[in-house]
């Protein structure tokens, strides 16, 4: 999801409000609240979940496979459905009910949702009366296809199962529904005029784990999405001047595009540049679509997702290159053709980027969608709105087709732990953006620019603990606690602590790992120090945990002058609770200057004073300088330099 374009970073810091948080642990009978106590909040490893960080050999999770039939009413502006789910319990326990999302009751008056958004706001539901009807629920039990019992809880459905499901056994839902399409859905699906972007629109299965049972966090609006991984086969019927973008590829493309589009499609499977699959001309002829009266039935199919949407519209320009025998897609209407004519290269390269750099892409096809929604991803799809701006654009093509990474494959859950999500994707942005655009700052120009907004949050006292969840977080609050603060957290991490080739080797590490699974932040620090080498509880209490403040200090200087020779002793000072290495710079008289680092850890001992003595040749010391290059976080640089008395 879209927080805000990276330009007015710093703006922000003055509407944010926030709170801290501190967490002490055990030892023994002694309370010990160091930062560097051993981190008694993890789990314990066990037969599913290891104590390096990987999936243990017991691990399991559960499946949903889906066929959808759906029809998109315009006149009436509903969306009706037929689904049939194939759920399979490959847990160790047997399960006698199960609980559905069904979240565009959100969008009911009187919800939890309306009271937590106005119907105005970004999250809520503008001037409308929604939710989900559902016509049928059942079971299909033998030959049978058995009624459910359905007791709702808002965007919670508890279905009471006709037959128990035992472990390593699958059933079959048979469903039937309905819903009103929002005009406004919380800005991640809508409408306008004749273009809809469906989203969260069939009932979708929880996720039960091994971690808290069945995950039934209500859908509020701001909190995003956990949902099993399995297939998909959609078959979506539109009016037939209608063009749908969705999750998967097109499996009846000759019955729902020309010949010539065909064609083009097949061409920009390899061309690095875009090719125009449906022109402007086509649209106003009327030659874009097989036939212009009627309906059309647009079948697509996605193996191993955890959603699947759609997007369609009479107006859609159609843009497609292709990268490694992907399809990079780009659909929008004439009114944003520029910057948009951009959009199906900004989508080449962004996975082409992340591939690269972290992991392959494993679907056929990546599509940016133009429409109302400011920036939401799904799937296989990104949408995106209108911009005047190519750069702000690739801003958020790139950020959504970042997501395809977080959590679309690497599966977490968003909706109690949204950094692992917002914030992994955040990081990993930098490096597109920097690829794309060099001339507007490279990688670490872009993680200044975030670490500086940070900075002054917590100069201000006003940044949040990241370990929240996202909806116990004031909107003006979220974008630093899910995104920007986790994103620099991240940074320090890879440029400070643990050095660029650890980092990268144990974070792809953990991508692999957990490609298509279910892991918890425990799962995530597990993995970085076991394939990084490096023990970092103390980085991730302070930076994850809990909502620690960094302040060095250069606390003393005594300077001895023996002859040639100039000795001096340092006590470094920290003034604050969070750690973090050192930095310095020593300047001589004769202008030359010196670099001296030492890693967080010395802080171990004595978490308040690090001394250090140093002898010099033939020079005399003019000034000290803590962070000069401000890599590091400090609320308070006056404090960071020093100079002898009188000069």
């Amino acid at each position: 999801m879209k927080i805000l374009s990276r330009a007015p970073l710093l703006a922000l810091a003055a509407a944010v409000l926030g709170a801290g948080g501190a967490a002490a642990q055990s030892h023994g009978s002694v309370q010990d609240t160091s930062l560097f106590a051993p981190m008694g909040l993890w789990p314990s490893p066990n037969e599913i979940r290891t104590g390096s960080g990987a999936p243990g050999p017991d691990y399991w999770q559960n499946r949903a496979d889906y066929t959808i039939r759906a029809t998109l009413d315009t006149a009436a502006k509903t969306v009706r459905g037929e689904m049939r789910l194939r759920y399979t319990n490959r847990s160790r326990d047997t399960l006698h009910f199960v609980w559905f999302q069904t979240e565009q009751n959100a969008f009911k008056s009187n919800s939890l949702n309306s009271y937590y958004f106005p119907a105005g706001s970004r999250f809520g539901a503008r001037g409308f009366e929604g939710g989900d009807v559902i016509e049928r629920f059942n079971q299909v039990v033998g030959a049978r296809s058995v009624p459910l019992r359905q007791r709702g809880q808002e965007t919670m459905t508890k279905v009471d199962l006709a037959e128990p499901l035992a472990p390593g056994q699958s059933t079959t839902f048979d469903v039937a529904w309905h819903f009103a399409v929002p005009e406004h859905g919380a800005d991640r699906m809508g409408r306008d005029g004749p273009l809809y972007e469906i989203a969260q629109w069939y009932p979708r299965v929880a996720v039960y784990d091994d971690v808290r049972g069945w995950n039934t966090e209500p859908y509020l609006g701001q909190g995003e999405f956990y949902l099993e991984y399995g297939n998909y086969d959609l078959y979506l019927t539109v009016p037939a001047g209608y063009i749908v973008a969705g999750t998967g590829l097109v499996q009846n493309q000759a019955e729902v595009m020309t010949p010539a589009q065909i064609s083009r499609l097949a061409q920009a499977r390899t061309s690095a540049t875009p090719v125009h699959i449906v022109t402007l001309d086509e649209l106003r002829s009327g030659a874009a679509r097989p036939r212009r009266t009627g309906t059309l039935t647009w079948h697509f199919h996605a193996d191993s997702v955890r959603d699947a949407v759609w997007a369609a519209s009479p107006d859609y320009l159609w843009d497609a290159s292709g990268w490694n025998g992907k399809l990079a897609m780009a659909y929008y209407r004439p009114t944003a053709v520029d910057p948009w004519r951009d959009a199906a290269d900004q989508s080449r390269m962004s996975i082409m980027e992340y591939s690269e750099r972290w992991f392959p892409y494993p679907w056929p096809q990546i599509s940016a969608v133009e429409g109302p929604i400011s920036g939401m991803e799904y799937p296989m799809v990104a949408m995106e709105a209108h911009s005047d701006d190519v750069y702000d654009l690739y801003n958020v093509v790139t950020h959504e087709i970042g997501h395809m990474w977080f959590p679309m494959i690497v599966g977490s859950n968003e909706r109690v732990h949204m950094w692992q999500d917002e914030g992994f994707n955040t990081f990993i942005n930098t490096f597109s953006e920097a690829r794309r655009y060099p001339d507007k700052g490279n990688q670490m120009q872009r993680a200044l620019q975030e670490r500086q907004l940070v900075e002054r949050l917590m100069q201000q006292g006003v940044d949040f603990t990241i370990e929240t969840p996202p909806d116990r977080i004031q909107p003006t609050q979220l974008g630093v606690a899910a995104y920007y603060k986790p994103s620099v957290g991240l940074q320090l991490l890879r440029q400070e602590i643990m050095g660029p080739e650890a980092f990268d080797d144990a974070f792809r590490t953990y991508v692999r790992r957990w490609a298509f699974r279910h892991p918890t932040p425990a799962d995530f620090f597990r993995t970085m120090e076991d394939v990084g080498g490096r023990r970092l509880d103390w980085f991730w209490r302070e930076w994850f945990l809990e909502n620690a403040r960094f302040d060095q200090a250069v606390d003393s200087v005594v300077v001895d002058n023996r002859g040639n020779a100039q000795n001096v002793t340092v006590a470094f000072g920290n003034r604050e609770r969070g750690v973090l290495p050192i930095r310095a710079r020593f300047t001589f008289s004769d202008g030359s200057t010196q670099e001296f680092a030492y890693p967080a850890e010395v802080w171990a001992i004595n978490q308040r004073r690090y001394i250090r003595e140093y002898s010099f040749a033939g020079k005399q010391l003019t000034r000290i300088e803590l962070d000069p290059d401000r890599r590091l976080i400090d609320v308070n640089r006056g404090n960071n330099v020093w100079t002898p008395r009188g000069s």
